[in-house]
């Protein structure tokens, strides 16, 4: 009682009063068997009565020891576990609410819901065994989320004289301009309600109308414009810039959506797209060029119009769509023009707790003490709560868990979890074998002093067994943990065979269910076969008549003859209380035989042995003895039952918040992760942790690089309708598969995709591979890994120093493996239905290097970009190139021919902004191979196609060529 129900905190102080009471009892035995002893005999007996006393409180002392050890370790370990469950739980509610801030900031919320889920999906697959991936084929399916949307408007806007901008400006104040700019684009467009797509350098466009439909969907599209020109004539006036806005603006209907595999970015598709884009590209600087449907739509009253510009007339794809077009200018609306801080954009978002300290840095102390406070209040610690049924709160966590746990027997309600509980190892099995051992000592103590009969082999040798059977239970439990106590922690430390073997069985017993429960119950049968030599020693008619004797001639009585009564009840008692407190048993299991063990023993009280029980002394008077034995019992079994029942409860309470946690944890390394892919999303991966340290440093993260090459690649003629999104989704993905051949020296990072052309630079990251090129490589088949070897091999030979100008030549083969894979793909096509106008299978590239600067901007919306003439020189050469052909400045070409790459002269080529230009051509052979300049090395070419498994039969592996 003291042990179980007494509030006393400390163990050792527990342990004290215990054995202070159980002290003065002994005591106040001794004083009271002193007052009568007169004889030597008398005297033995009563040493004897003494000394099964003290063993019989020993052996209780040691079980409410084990039980208060237990039990506090068990309460504070869930105290932990519970602590460490709400901070997950926690901070998974905040990431899960950032997860939201970040794809609500690439994403508009109508299509971020199953772009998560397949974030998730792929996620898990890439944890899930490989073979079950290869084994379902439909999980390699590409994604697309498109959707169309045919009351809109769309808002095409260019920054006029931005190339200025990009080559005269510093890049710490380009990237101010621009985020300032941006920004307040952004804040313009929120207070408009329209939904920023995306900006591609100097293009801004967004559309109106698409999360909601909003039958006012010109005027503010229009009003964002107006409001767009004045923030920038304000920046202009302020930071002293020679810039200006032009803005074009259509209503119609367009595809919306993402496409491609990594790097997913919303983007519209359509007619009018196009035609918004050209009425920009047409317009006047300061106006808002509109089309006539549009005007339509518009209370012309509120605005100054002005007929459209010629160039809008003889624009081929306007023409295409006969249309009357219109300069619109008007006042901008309060509260449309102001600027916006360095970083306000972000504040919102506490991305910066990724990584290893992420728990720490994402949650507040007083938000997490007062949860923690709140929640530990209602921490169940029992399970037996009478309370009124008008009272009970169906959320409180004691509710929560009677729905989990049986009221009798508190087993999980889900035999799944029952199963899984049960067989857990048992950590602490040493322990209750300690217990166990201790308790048959003390029992097999009892019995000998107990029994005053003459020597009885049997009983000798039942005693033997039983110490035997125990000390070495306690031997193997013990054994490892001694011997780790002797050498420490050194764990390179050889044991003997015998020491291996004793390390296996207590691990196959700590292990395994069935053997724990039948050494179980091996123990309390030897604990009964001790008791059972009690029993058989008694000699009842022999007692019988002692008794009827001693009450006709009036002596006192003779006990030798059989067993004293409290004796076998106090051993009953001690039996009971070791089968409860077992520890790692199923409760049913040791209700089940405790409650054989109390019938058995009423049957002896009742039946067998009832003239022994009925004479015997009564703790209770005017109670019978009989009754006095049996209610000793059950006051033991409902005792012990309601003891363990509390501690069975916290185990089990404190195992389903680890199996909670785990699940908690595996939310939060998912959501984690999901985070880290939708950031990865926004800025190139080694960008995120440079740009999350400026956020919280409240700076704008911006970049200039010496070396870096540009690539513009844009598929041919693909008509912007659903059928052929498809097909450009297929074609985009596997450019986008591509990009994890090139991680290992250089990383190609895909910067976005615009309509049909993908975008893409090599040198924004100079980290190189750990490995030196050539020693280690896990895509062997690889165009990169061959031609890099190759590279490496042919500039050691030269002499050549080590520089940045391999990005050119990585980036070049980037573009020739996107012709193969193209290739691959016609290949493909070839052989299944398919409308040929849906793609014509041609590509166009075009490729500069240089230096560029790079930087995160915007403000609802935090956008990574580059800017430098190498862009724009690239973007160039895209649009002045020819199908199937890679067109490079010259700069570019001198770099590549160092390389053993042919680059033919084109000739003199206009580019806008330029000039007329020298411009060359990458040579490339009929299979898609590079052309050597030097003709004699040609036939030693150790360059191969990153899709060889694709081909396996036509393109050689390395080991082959060699």
């Amino acid at each position: 009682m003291i042990y179980m129900f007494l509030p006393i905190p400390s163990i050792r102080e527990a342990a004290l009063l215990a054995s202070s009471v159980c002290a003065l009892y002994v005591g106040l035995l001794i004083f009271f068997l002193m007052q009568d002893d007169d004889e030597i005999e008398e005297m033995v007996h009563d040493l004897t009565t003494v000394c099964v006393a003290i063993f019989h409180y020993l052996g209780f002392n040691l079980m409410g020891i084990f039980f208060r050890i237990m039990n506090d370790t068990m309460v504070r370990s869930s105290f932990l576990d519970r602590h460490q469950f709400l901070k997950e739980e926690i901070w998974l509610r905040q990431a899960r609410q950032q997860e939201s801030m970040l794809l609500d900031s690439i994403l508009p919320p109508q299509i971020a819901k199953p772009i998560q889920h397949s974030i998730m999906d792929r996620i898990m697959l890439s944890e899930s065994d490989s073979d079950r991936f290869l084994a379902n084929p439909r999980r390699t399916e590409n994604f697309m989320a498109i959707q169309i949307h045919s009351d809109v408007s769309i808002l095409y806007a260019d920054v006029v004289n931005y190339t200025y901008l990009t080559t005269t400006l510093t890049v710490e104040k380009l990237v101010k301009v621009l985020h300032d700019l941006y920004g307040r684009f952004d804040m313009a467009a929120s207070t408009f309600k329209v939904q920023r797509i995306k900006f591609l350098g100097d293009c801004y466009y967004c559309v109106a109308g698409l999360g909601e439909s909003d039958p006012d969907h010109a005027s503010m599209a229009v009003a964002l414009g107006i409001s767009m020109i004045a923030n920038i004539q304000e920046v202009r006036s302020y930071r002293d810039l020679d810039i200006d806005m032009r803005i074009g603006v259509h209503s119609g209907t367009l595809l919306a959506g993402v496409i491609g595999h990594a790097k997913l970015q919303y983007d519209i598709w359509g007619a009018d797209v196009d035609i918004a884009n050209r009425l920009e590209a047409t317009g006047k600087a300061g106006y808002v060029h509109v089309s006539g449907r549009t005007l339509s739509s518009l209370n012309v009253a509120q605005y100054t119009v002005f007929p459209g510009t010629e160039a809008a007339q003889k624009d081929p794809i306007l023409q295409k769509h006969p249309m009357s077009t219109y300069l619109l200018t008007a006042a901008p609306s309060r509260n449309s023009v102001r600027s916006v801080d360095a970083v306000h954009s972000y504040a919102d978002i506490n991305i910066n707790a990724l990584g290893e300290s992420r728990k720490s840095a994402i949650l507040r102390p007083t938000l997490v003490s007062n949860e923690l406070r709140e929640e530990f209040r209602k921490m169940p610690v029992g399970g037996f709560r009478v309370r009124s049924p008008c009272c009970r709160d169906p959320n409180a966590s004691d509710e929560k868990v009677k729905h989990d746990l049986g009221i009798f027997c508190v087993a999980f309600n889900d035999s799944s979890l029952e199963r899984n509980y049960l067989h857990k190892p048992d950590f602490i099995w040493k322990y209750s074998m300690l217990l166990a051992w201790g308790i048959g000592c003390c029992l097999i103590y009892i019995q000998v002093v107990n029994d005053k009969s003459a020597i009885c082999t049997e009983c000798i040798m039942i005693d033997v067994a039983v110490f035997t059977f125990l000390t070495s239970l306690l031997f193997i439990s013990w054994f490892k943990k001694v011997c780790w106590w002797r050498t420490g922690e050194n764990d390179s430390k050889e044991y003997s065979r015998v020491s291996c073997m004793l390390f296996k069985i207590f691990e196959r017993i700590q292990h395994s269910f069935v053997v724990r429960v039948t050494i179980y119950i091996i123990i309390i049968l030897s604990y009964y076969l001790v008791l059972s030599t009690i029993l058989l020693n008694c000699d009842k008619n022999q007692y019988e008549l002692d008794v009827i004797n001693s009450k006709l001639y009036h002596y006192d009585i003779v006990t030798d003859n059989c067993f004293n009564p409290w004796v076998f009840t106090d051993m009953i008692s001690l039996i009971l209380g070791v089968s409860y407190t077992f520890a790692r048993i199923p409760f049913a299991l040791k209700i089940i035989i405790c409650c054989c063990e109390a019938i058995a023993y009423f049957i002896i009280v009742v039946f067998q042995f009832s003239f022994i029980f009925q004479h015997s002394a009564t703790i209770t008077p005017f109670m019978r003895a009989e009754i006095a034995h049996c209610l000793r019992v059950c006051m033991m079994l409902l005792t012990m039952y309601a003891k363990e029942r509390q501690s069975e409860f916290n185990t089990k309470i404190n195992f389903k918040i680890n199996q909670d946690l785990q699940s908690k944890q595996k939310a939060a390394d998912l959501t984690n992760k999901s985070i880290k892919i939708l950031l990865t999303n926004i800025l190139p991966s080694h960008v995120v942790e440079v740009y999350l340290d400026s956020v919280a440093h409240h700076e704008l993260y911006y970049e200039n690089y010496k070396m870096v090459s540009v690539m513009f690649a844009m598929l041919i003629n693909f008509q912007m309708d659903l059928p052929s999104l498809r097909v450009l989704n297929d074609i985009i993905s596997e450019f986008d598969r591509l990009l994890s051949a090139y991680k290992e020296y250089y990383v190609v990072e895909k910067i976005k995709v615009v309509g049909c052309t993908y975008m893409a630079a090599c040198g924004l990251d100079f980290t190189l591979a750990k490995s030196k090129f050539g020693s280690k490589t896990q895509v062997t088949s690889s165009s990169f890994t061959s031609e890099m070897e190759q590279v490496m091999y042919r500039k050691e030979s030269k002499g050549v120093d080590y520089d940045y100008d391999e990005v050119a030549f990585i980036m070049t083969t980037f573009a020739l493996d996107l012709m193969r894979v193209l290739s691959v793909c016609n290949q493909a096509y070839a052989g299944k239905p398919f409308d040929r106008s849906l793609s014509t299978g041609e590509i166009c590239i075009g490729i500069s290097t240089g230096e560029l600067m790079a930087g995160v901007v915007g403000a609802s919306q935090p956008h990574y970009d580059i800017w430098g003439s190498p862009v724009n020189m690239a973007s160039r050469m895209e649009s002045t190139g020819l199908p199937g052909h890679i067109q490079v400045t010259e700069e570019t070409a001198n770099i590549l021919q160092e390389f053993d790459i042919m680059c033919m002269y084109r000739g003199m080529t206009f580019v806008k902004g330029r000039g007329e230009i020298p411009t060359y051509f990458v040579g490339i052979d009929e299979n898609l191979k590079f052309i050597a300049s030097d003709k004699k090395n040609r036939n030693n070419s150790k360059r191969f196609s990153v899709l060889a498994s694709l081909v396996p039969n036509t393109i050689p592996t390395s080991s082959e060529s060699n």
